[in-house]
């Protein structure tokens, strides 16, 4: 949550996502930087002084070479990543804010922790329980955070204990500002009394916001709590939530193990309003940000909406099927206590989840945009790739697909073989859908 994107915030104008900068190149397109290859400029395509255009003015040319082999090395090199051994792969859980907002307590989230193993999640792979805004009220006269001693009269020890004892994990929220999102007590200056309050109580996951900051700078801001967490000396997944404002893509992989990469999600297939940012528009977003992911540091496009009211089962199932695509944590935000059996098995298709938590840690590329159809392909290990087949219009359409030699076609939802026809996969899409699948070898 943000305050900008907040459920109960003013309707704001989102930022588009900045260009990509890393070493991963798009797919269809050459690894090498474009300025390597141009012709006349005396650089081959391996970056090597052609001999032909040393005649003339050859010092010249050699400072020109050496610099663009020197940018060259410096786009390639892998940015740095928070080296806590955390979320090698996307986090999977569950937070309260989609559908709870303020209104959590002990009673509530014991029985989402009996929920997530009950339904099968703990076993698709969910770990994380987290609790949103609104635990804390105050802080005592030696600053320690205090919560809401009416809606958690065990306590955060006591609880985070429950939760460990059905062998999930524990979270919690503040913020790195004087006071949340709801004006319930921030982080700034107390940051490492509260990192090992947080480690006391048991705490595995920590998601910090970014509202009531002032003049704060955001990076230096966080590193604060990167440091406060290491110093507790318990393994804490950092969870940034600045909304993608200062674009942490750029700056949060040795800071964060994810960083939120836009304002608020709502339960909307297609809007932007008050309450936050539909499922497509924040998809839109992701397009540049592919290159930033990987193992240790992932791109947030916020937390699921499967299963909440504003989406209906296609929708829900083609949210899921993109988020995973796009190697997001798959932090579920719906009343685990009382979905339905189809949003259930939405949310523990271990296909689907399998392709989000592969190891490779790639994110989703768009290979093609034909408008209301979309083509997303992820990378997976194992010489193998996803396909997402995006329909975003009303009305069905067909999505052709050459896969070429493909060995295996596997549908991902319908748990079953696809035959090609002269090397196309021809999926007849509804509107508001998308078919899943993934290919091994040939392509």
């Amino acid at each position: 949550m943000g305050n900008w994107g907040s459920k109960t915030a003013k309707s704001v104008a989102f930022r588009h996502i900045g260009e990509k900068r890393n070493n991963r190149a798009p797919f269809a397109f050459s690894a090498l930087p474009q300025y390597v290859d141009q012709p006349g400029d005396g650089i081959g395509s391996r970056g090597l002084a052609r001999p032909s255009t040393f005649s003339g003015n050859a010092r010249g040319t050699m400072k020109k070479t050496i610099l663009l082999l020197v940018l060259f090395l410096i786009a390639i090199v892998p940015a740095r990543s928070l080296d806590n051994g955390l979320a090698r792969t996307p986090p999977m859980g569950w937070n309260s804010w989609n559908k709870f907002g303020c209104n959590v307590s002990e009673k509530l989230i014991r029985e989402i922790a009996d929920a997530m193993v009950a339904s099968g999640m703990k076993d698709a792979g969910y770990q994380y329980i987290v609790i949103d805004d609104c635990w804390q009220t105050s802080r005592d006269n030696q600053g320690n955070i205090i919560p809401d001693p009416q809606r958690f009269p065990s306590g955060m020890k006591a609880l985070a204990d429950y939760v460990h004892s059905k062998g999930l994990k524990f979270g919690l929220y503040s913020d790195a500002g004087t006071g949340t999102c709801q004006d319930r007590p921030g982080g700034r200056g107390y940051e490492f009394q509260d990192a090992r309050q947080y480690a006391a109580w048991g705490v595995d996951y920590l998601k910090y916001d970014w509202c009531n900051h002032s003049t704060q700078e955001v990076k230096s801001s966080y590193t604060i709590m990167r440091d406060a967490l290491k110093a507790s000396g318990r393994p804490i997944v950092f969870s940034l939530c600045e909304w993608g404002v200062e674009e942490p893509w750029k700056w949060a992989a040795d800071v964060g193990n994810l960083w939120r990469t836009t304002g608020d999600i709502t339960d909307c297939w297609d809007c932007t309003g008050q309450y936050g940012l539909g499922v497509l528009q924040i998809l839109d977003l992701q397009v540049n940000l592919w290159e930033y992911a990987g193992p240790g540091h992932w791109n947030d496009p916020d937390m699921l909406e499967v299963g909440n009211p504003g989406l209906s089962i296609e929708e829900s199932r083609a949210h899921f099927s993109l988020w995973c695509m796009l190697a997001a944590p798959l932090m579920a935000g719906n009343d685990l206590r009382s979905m339905s059996p189809e949003i259930r098995e939405i949310l523990t298709n271990k296909e689907v989840i399998a392709v989000n938590q592969d190891p490779l840690g790639h994110q989703a590329q768009r290979a093609r945009d034909y408008g209301a159809t979309q083509v997303w392909r992820k990378d997976l290990s194992g010489n193998s790739a996803a396909y997402l087949l995006l329909n975003r219009g009303d009305a069905p359409k067909e999505i052709p697909l050459y896969l070429g030699e493909a060995k295996q076609v596997r549908d991902l939802w319908k748990h079953q073989d696809v035959a090609l026809e002269g090397g196309f996969l021809r999926a007849n899409v509804p509107g508001h859908s998308a078919v899943m699948v993934k290919v091994v070898g040939g392509e």
